[in-house]
Formats: C-alpha cells, structure tokens, sequence
C-alpha cells in the first residue's frame, strides 16, 4: 500500500526559442526528419493554467520521459510551452506555437489538439486528454491516423460504469447520482450513457449537471443535495479541472460523496478518484515525442488507449462526510492518503 503524499513538488526547468517566422505552417511533415541534428524543438499547449500546481507535475512528468529516451534541455533539446484555460486562449496560443517552427507539439485535451488542427496539417503533433478523437475529426482512424496528428486518448466511455460502481461501493446508501459534465466536450454523452446503462443494476437515478458557470454550478448541486442520498460523479474537462478547490469543497460542506476522474483532485481534499495515471500518460506521450523526433511519421503511429489506471481514496475526507470506507476497497487502492 502506497501512502500519498498531499503534495509533491517539483522543479520545471523553462527553455524558450527563436522566432523563425511563420514558414513552418506550410512545410511537409517530412521536413522535419531531415533537420539538423542539433537542438530539436518541441512545443506543448496545455490545458491549465500555469499557476495551477498541477502544471509543475505535468510538466516534470513529460520532461522526465524526455530525459529518460536521452533528450537534454539545454542542450539538444528546447521546449516552449503555452498554458491555456479556455477557447480563446487556445486559438490564440496555438498560432504562437506554430509559428516558432517547432520539430513536434504536445496537444494535452482535445481542445488543444482541435486548435493545432486549425493552424497546421504538416507540424506532427501529440495530442493526450481527449477521449473521441475519431468523431473530433482529429484522426482518420485509432490504428492509422492518417495525417500529422496521433497521441493518447484519455478513457474510454465504459470507465463511467466503473465511476457508479465504485460510487456505490464507497457509500452504498446513494440512490440519486448527478453527473458533473461540460456541455462543450464531445466525450460527454457517451459516459452519461454508460453511466444511466449501468444505473439499473445499481438502483441509482442519474442526472446531469452542465457545467456552464461556477456560480450556477454550485447553486444546482446545492438544490441536488436538498434531497437524501445524493452522490456526484465529476467527468473530465478544464472547467472541472479550473474549479476542482470549489467543487471539492462543495461536496464536503453537502456531505455528497463524490468520485472524480484524477488522482490529483483526491490529493486536493476530494474523496475518491479512479482514471488513467496521468504521469504515465505524459511519459508515454514523451516516448511519441522522441520517435517523431526521431523520424518515424505520426501518420502511421496508432493512436493508443491509456495503459495504466489508478483507485485513490482519501480517508481525511471520508472521515469529514462520516463515510467509512469499506476494508476491501482499501486493500485494492493504489494509494491510500491517510
């Protein structure tokens, strides 16, 4: 059993590069496997905002992975990265980065992927964070993507069963769930499916709860809580990421239990998460990195399903909404925060 610790800090080491112009929007993608072999260049548009402590483990993680395939920052190797927490920004962001004639871009959410999309076909680029990219439009198809973008796709829908399952085990009183979802994404619909197809064999009623303001937010999780037995079921996107202090503190002021889709909200104070380790996906994103720097053509690199999942509890929390956690579940967690 591995205790996690509230926080971890890291250092992110920032290195920033020439403008060359905007000549790089309308190279071929083979341009790039014959640039020199000097310092490459990488850009990264993520999809939080630079303040945000998790920047600093995201970005580490995806150093690291780079380090690890024998890339140096400093030396042969430069990455400028973009923070980005709402459309606009990622417009706006994504034109900067393309012009700075990067080797390869990290897209971290769909969002920022679609931006990339938008202001290049010839820069590869790496998305993660985005679960529908076929529907998105970003990929031609998961086992041959067919352009210059590939990456990592978040879940898959059926991980919203899971969420109600392990909802149910943690506090198996809930009859009514509501579902924390951004209207915006494109992956909603298919988790609130798979959420009310698994409902029955629960004895659960779902609902939604659209995402569209804090303020409005909270006032409809308040007006759900009025009600006996409620529980939440937080869904990915940057609004629940940006807003994740205030929902985490709703749902213990209402008493709600209440799962989310990272680890990093239970490290916050938030009750139970289950979803794709996040630090593996930025490590295996860094390995897609260093092949196309490397010369392979994102094209014909599948895009791949997330390859290690995690079940984080935290006890403090519990023991805040007078919830005890049951034995077995505690046994099979990956981290315990005590």
């Amino acid at each position: 059993m591995i205790q996690a610790e509230p926080g971890e800090v890291v250092m992110r080491r920032r290195a920033f590069i020439k403008l060359f112009g905007g000549a790089a929007v309308g190279w071929p993608i083979a341009a790039y496997a014959q640039q020199s072999t000097g310092t490459r260049r990488v850009a990264a548009l993520m999809n939080i905002a630079e303040k945000d402590p998790q920047s600093l483990v995201w970005a580490s993680a995806f150093e690291r992975g780079l380090r690890e395939r024998g890339w140096s920052l400093g030396n042969n190797l430069q990455i400028e990265y973009r923070w980005a927490n709402d459309e606009n920004l990622y417009r706006r962001f994504a034109h900067e980065l393309a012009s700075l004639s990067p080797d390869v871009v990290l897209a971290v959410s769909g969002s920022s992927a679609t931006a990339m999309q938008e202001v290049t076909k010839t820069i590869p680029v790496v998305f993660m964070g985005t679960s529908d990219p076929v529907n998105r439009r970003l990929i031609a198809s998961m086992e041959k993507p067919g352009g210059n973008i590939t990456g990592f796709i978040e879940f898959e829908s059926s991980i919203g069963g899971k969420w109600l399952e392990l909802l149910k085990q943690i506090a198996p009183s809930v009859t009514r769930v509501a579902v924390i979802r951004d209207p915006t994404r494109f992956a909603w619909r298919s988790l609130l499916a798979a959420i009310e197809k698994a409902a029955p064999s629960f004895k659960v009623e779902v609902s939604a709860i659209d995402a569209r303001g804090a303020m409005e937010m909270e006032r409809l999780i308040a007006a759900f809580a009025g009600s006996s037995n409620g529980g939440l079921i937080v869904t990915p996107s940057a609004f629940s990421a940006i807003f994740r202090e205030r929902i985490i503190a709703l749902a213990a002021r209402l008493k709600l239990p209440t799962i989310y889709f990272s680890r990093y909200f239970v490290v916050d104070g938030g009750l139970i998460s289950y979803g794709p380790d996040t630090i593996d996906q930025f490590r295996r994103a860094a390995g897609y990195v260093d092949r196309i720097l490397k010369g392979e053509n994102p094209a014909v690199m599948p895009v791949q399903a997330p390859a290690k999942f995690e079940l984080v509890v935290n006890l403090r929390a519990a023991e805040g909404i007078d919830l005890n956690i049951p034995a077995r579940l505690l046994d099979v967690a990956d981290h315990v925060i005590r």
